[in-house]
C-alpha cells in the first residue's frame, strides 16, 4: 500500500493525473464558478489550471504547497479570464437563456441556489474567503497562505461577508 501512494504522486505520471483529477477538479471548477459565474467557462479555466500543473514540470515540496498553488492557479486563471475581450463581447448562452431553462434539479435545489446566489452577489474579496472557508473547509491559515493575506485579515473578511450573505439572506426570507 506505501508503494501505492508514492506512485499516485510521482510527479507526472498516469497515477499522478488521476490522483490530482479525484483530489482537485471538483474544488477548482466550483471555485472558479465562484467567479466567473457560468459552469462551461468553469470547466474550462479547470482544464488550463491541471495543464498548466502538468506543464509546471516539477513536484511541489508538500501537499499544502501542491494545494496553494493549485487554488492560487484557479484564482489567477479566473480573473485573468473574466478580464479577457471575449468575456466583454459576448453572453453566454444560459444567460440568455436563462428563464426558459430550468432543469429539475435547478428546481429541487432552490433554497442551495439562493445561498449559492447571495455568496455569488457578494464582492471578490468576501467571495473567496467564504467559498473556501465554508465549501472548500480550508482553515483560516490555509485561506491567508491561498490568496496572500494575512489572517487576521482573513478572518476580518470571513466575519464582514457572513453579515453581508445575512443581509441579503434575511431579506430573501421576509417574503416566507
Amino acid at each position: 500500500m506505501h508503494n501505492d501512494a508514492e506512485n499516485r504522486r510521482e510527479y507526472g505520471t498516469e497515477d499522478y493525473i488521476r490522483y490530482v483529477l479525484d483530489r482537485y477538479s471538483n474544488t477548482i471548477v466550483k471555485l472558479s464558478y465562484t467567479y466567473v459565474q457560468n459552469i462551461c467557462d468553469a470547466e474550462d479555466i479547470a482544464q488550463d489550471v491541471l495543464l498548466a500543473l502538468m506543464r509546471r514540470g516539477k513536484p511541489f515540496e508538500s501537499d499544502d504547497y501542491e494545494k496553494a498553488w493549485i487554488l492560487r492557479t484557479t484564482i489567477n486563471k479566473s480573473k485573468n479570464h473574466l478580464k479577457s475581450g471575449w468575456v466583454k463581447r459576448t453572453v453566454s448562452f444560459t444567460e440568455a437563456e436563462e428563464n426558459n431553462l430550468k432543469s429539475a434539479d435547478e428546481l429541487n435545489a432552490d433554497e442551495e441556489n439562493q445561498v449559492m446566489e447571495a455568496v455569488l452577489s457578494l464582492p471578490e474579496k468576501y467571495r473567496t474567503p467564504i467559498h473556501l472557508f465554508y465549501y472548500d473547509g480550508y482553515s483560516i491559515n490555509e485561506i491567508a497562505a491561498i490568496i496572500g493575506k494575512k489572517p487576521a485579515t482573513v478572518g476580518t473578511l470571513l466575519a464582514r461577508g457572513r453579515t453581508r450573505l445575512k443581509e441579503l439572506m434575511i431579506g430573501g426570507f421576509d417574503d416566507e
